[in-house]
């Protein structure tokens, strides 16, 4: 299924080495195949680092990859209870540094090798003669070097960590912005390792999802020792109780708890609640940040802000594909197929099947986006709908054509599905992460990666 060329000698390119992309290794070495993973951090698993001190909601047994699993089990690995709650840190050290050091991996990543470019040999995007006949080629910045590496098939599971989406409502960055990077942290700031920063400070916190409630539930902390420490909460949405989710009726209990703590929150008056607010602009006054928007369909202006959490999603960079034939929903950034399964516009947190190579598969012949990256802007995934997208690509990639159209996933239930909503009731970050206030994790983050049910983040 490689192609009409012999490319037996070249390797499957995997963009990222986070948990989806050493779970495509793991499928890729159980079939015998070549394969390197290039990750632009210092470690597997850099991107889950950065928010690391976050306890993700689902348990053990949804984060591990079962063909990882059974390598690491081989080598004497340990598994961790399955019903435990990792935080990204543990997941990383505990699973994924562990499977990297798997010799018959370890020897095929490469660290601090960040993809700046993919393309077809001796093709640009707009050349189609004997196109599939001819290798990719992936140019590579590794300690101030270009490098160039050809592979037979590209997995690019690099995420969206590193692309957050701006203030602004209507996802537009502007040059204040950039300006005030020194008092504006994306996704879910470690407040407990940053207290001075935050300590008898006012902070704005922006967005609906999991990563805003965890980054205002860790400033309320510091409230309670800190009494002059000020919290804004900024959302979009019309009702404020669209935010606490299933509570006792979600299937994953620390997310469903997630929404019991806010509410308590809100209810005790400690924080001061904006919404629906609309920013329209952001810039420096002395020190401090103003923000004006519209409050209520009503002019605002609100200044005297000295730090800002921004938890409204992430997006996909496609700037180093500008040479390969994707096919990208206009709206959602997912590959067309995939975009009316999880458009946040129609689907709340209940409504997506689990989907594979079919649906992942986009007009350049063997190239694939996975994990959360393959969500595009939309704001609800888990990490074992990633381990499933990967498991069915790497089987049509090695001939396995039916077991590629097999469906390996269940979930549990988010409490809270609906579809055809005015205004989307699972909003958030990453590690899930979402769009613009409709991310499920607030970042996706987190990596709080994704679900049949969309049930945000993990």
């Amino acid at each position: 299924m490689m192609g009409q060329f012999d490319k037996s000698a070249l390797p499957v390119a995997i963009i990222g080495g986070g948990p989806v992309g050493l779970a495509a290794a793991a499928h890729l070495l159980k079939e015998g195949e070549k394969f390197i993973v290039l990750e632009a951090g210092e470690s597997v698993g850099s991107s889950m680092l950065g928010w690391g001190h976050v306890r993700m909601f689902s348990p053990w047994q949804y984060n591990i990859d079962k063909a990882a699993k059974d390598l690491l089990e081989n080598a004497g690995w340990m598994s961790p209870d399955e019903n435990a709650l990792p935080t990204g840190r543990e997941l990383v050290e505990e699973y994924l540094l562990p499977l990297s050091n798997l010799p018959e991996i370890k020897e095929r990543i490469m660290l601090q090798a960040k993809v700046v470019g993919v393309a077809k040999k001796t093709h640009d995007k707009l050349k189609t003669g004997k196109r599939d006949t001819v290798p990719f080629q992936l140019y590579l910045e590794v300690n101030g070097d270009t490098k160039v590496i050809e592979a037979k098939a590209v997995i690019d599971s690099s995420g969206t960590w590193t692309n957050p989406n701006p203030i602004l409502s209507n996802g537009i960055w502007t040059n204040a912005e950039r300006q005030l990077h020194n008092q504006i942290h994306y996704g879910i700031p470690n407040v407990e390792q940053l207290e001075n920063r935050y300590q008898n400070k006012t902070t704005m916190v922006i967005g609906s999802g999991h990563s805003a409630i965890n980054a205002l539930l860790d400033l309320a902390t510091l409230q309670q020792k800190y009494s002059d420490t000020k919290i804004y909460w900024v959302l979009r949405k019309k009702q404020i109780h669209e935010v606490s989710g299933g509570q006792e009726n979600d299937g994953l209990a620390a997310r469903g708890e997630l929404g019991i703590r806010i509410q308590q929150l809100v209810e005790s008056g400690r924080i001061n609640i904006l919404t629906p607010f609309h920013i329209n602009e952001v810039y420096p006054t002395n020190d401090k940040i103003t923000v004006v928007g519209e409050l209520n369909g009503e002019e605002f202006t609100i200044g005297d802000i000295d730090e800002m959490v921004v938890s409204t999603g992430f997006r996909p960079d496609t700037s180093f594909l500008k040479e390969i034939r994707i096919n990208l929903d206009s709206a959602v950034e997912s590959i067309d197929t995939l975009a009316p399964l999880i458009d946040p516009n129609i689907h709340s947190c209940g409504t997506v099947r689990p989907h594979g190579e079919q649906e992942l598969r986009h007009p350049e012949k063997n190239f694939y986006i996975v994990g959360m990256k393959s969500y595009g802007r939309a704001p609800t995934f888990l990490l074992a709908t990633g381990y499933e997208q990967v498991r069915s690509v790497v089987a049509y990639l090695t001939g396995d054509v039916e077991g590629a159209k097999e469906g390996h996933l269940e979930l549990p239930e988010t409490g809270v599905c609906s579809v055809n909503l005015a205004s989307n009731s699972c909003d958030s970050d990453i590690p899930a992460t979402e769009t613009n206030d409709r991310s499920c994790c607030g970042s996706h983050v987190l990596a709080r990666l994704e679900m049949k049910n969309n049930s945000c983040c993990e």
